[in-house]
């Protein structure tokens, strides 16, 4: 049955291929000369199968694994260079009609505080945001089609855009929201969004129905075959994720690299982002439930061969994970991180009492944007407030190719400094905006191309005289 242009779920993420693609990863696990060779030729960059990449996974010769971790290294470098692009989450509202066991949302849950923010409150919260220097915002919402209809959602988003305070503006709003139909991802995409995100949680049918018992999201297909719907719908950039932890890591890898092959044979593009959640603590959820939850060791093994496997993509990692697991999995594969994140609805302008929460997950990493920024410049990475790509239609399938020829770094090296400048200029604070001027007159030697150089130069000049929203 395994089809990878099928448009039927079950047929292209396959049980039975995913079955027989374990038992072959298990079978091949000490085959050294296999591993070897593809480890060789994935040098290429042109990605690896599903299969491949699992047999990659299995493998645990420690010296096979710092190849592994290496080449990710390598590739990462290529693709995406010492670029870290930032955002923050935004939570509406947690009205969920869901029952999905692993969420606090879920609709059973009497303890959490349900909350809904007006637009009002959307505005105070986005200037809050603005203020500390974002400019991409993901969207996140319950699916309650009381309280969270698609006109809610589109009101926001228009909300956020409109907002102008001082220096600052969301250039770029990525949603994830629940499934919905081709008719609503087009009115989506008319809103302007960015990324569309929907977390697969599980690939395992049986699995998933088990953790997902009532509400609209307890039908597999129609939540697996939401981005064909999307992507159907003009929506060109995409983004998947399981958690990991809801069902064996191998099995779920496996399914959500069956998912990015399915995309690019059907629509010639694959995922834009590929996020790496784990499960972990929140109201009325319990870690230790989840005997799948993985170990800091396995989750670099995945983030280094999801980045081997499919070198395009971008990679996101959220303050689910702590400084120390985030610092390791950057150098790995990961090119998105969340700064200054709140999980709970509203939470930006004010923190939220204890006795009021609502947040979807714990935080662990609880640092302030400009302590993330100072962070990454002492590490020598670029935080990048860059949304030119999507600002200038480099999107889907134009973005991919520049991608994988290598192109898009002529644009991401010149933009990532630029909209670091803006930060500096405008939010930082002194020890931070020491350290990022330097990292700038050092990177600007990074650009090859005279006339890019010279006019990122310029750029730089304009944004201390007071202008800003340079793009390349």
């Amino acid at each position: 049955m395994y089809n990878p242009k099928s448009k039927v779920a079950e047929e292209f993420i396959d049980h039975q291929e995913i079955l027989d693609t374990l038992a072959y990863a298990q079978e091949n696990k000490n085959n050294r000369e296999l591993i070897e060779s593809l480890l060789e030729r994935a040098k290429d960059c042109k990605g690896l199968t599903h299969r491949e990449a699992l047999l990659l996974l299995e493998c645990d010769e420690p010296d096979l694994v710092e190849k592994m971790f290496k080449l990710a290294k390598e590739i990462k470098q290529k693709f995406y260079g010492n670029r870290i692009v930032m955002f923050a989450p935004l939570y509406l509202s947690n009205y969920c009609v869901n029952g999905c066991v692993y969420c606090p949302y879920h609709a059973k849950n009497k303890h959490i505080a349900r909350k809904k923010l007006t637009q009002e409150e959307i505005r105070k919260e986005v200037i809050a945001l603005q203020d500390m220097g974002h400019k991409r915002l993901a969207l996140e919402a319950g699916e309650d089609p009381l309280h969270n209809p698609l006109e809610y959602i589109l009101e926001s988003i228009k909300t956020i855009y409109d907002i102008k305070h001082k220096n600052g503006a969301i250039r770029r709003v990525n949603v994830n929201i629940a499934a919905t139909t081709v008719e609503n991802y087009r009115k989506l995409k008319d809103a302007g969004i960015g990324t569309y995100i929907l977390f697969q949680e599980t690939y395992h049918k049986d699995n998933y129905e088990k953790l997902h018992p009532t509400g609209p999201k307890s039908n597999y297909a129609y939540h697996t075959e939401a981005m064909d719907r999307a992507m159907e719908a003009g929506i060109d950039d995409v983004g998947l994720g399981v958690l990991f932890g809801l069902h064996t890591y191998k099995y779920d890898f496996t399914g959500l690299l069956m998912h990015a092959e399915h995309l690019e044979a059907t629509f010639g593009v694959g995922p834009h982002t590929i996020s790496v959640p784990r499960i972990c603590a929140a109201d009325d959820i319990n870690k230790e439930d989840f005997k799948d939850a993985i170990s800091d060791e396995i989750f670099m093994k995945i983030v280094s061969v999801i980045r081997i496997a499919v070198p395009y993509t971008g990679m996101i990692v959220s303050t689910r994970e702590s400084q120390k697991t985030r610092e390791k999995v950057l150098e790995l594969g990961v090119s998105q991180l969340s700064g200054g994140s709140r999980t709970s609805v509203g939470g930006y302008v004010e923190e939220e009492p204890e006795e009021e929460n609502s947040a979807q997950f714990d935080v662990s990493d609880t640092r302030t944007l400009d302590q993330v920024v100072n962070w990454l410049e002492e590490l020598g990475y670029i935080p990048s407030f860059c949304t030119a790509c999507y600002r200038e239609g480099r999107t889907g399938d134009r973005f991919m190719s520049l991608v994988k020829s290598g192109q898009i770094a002529n644009c991401c090296q010149p933009n990532a400094l630029l909209t670091l400048k803006e930060y500096l200029t405008d939010y930082a604070s002194e020890d931070t905006k020491e350290k990022g001027e330097k990292l700038i007159k050092e990177q600007l030697e990074y650009i090859t191309n005279p006339k890019a150089k010279e006019t990122a130069e310029k750029y730089l000049e304009e944004i201390e005289k007071g202008n800003r929203d340079f793009r390349f």
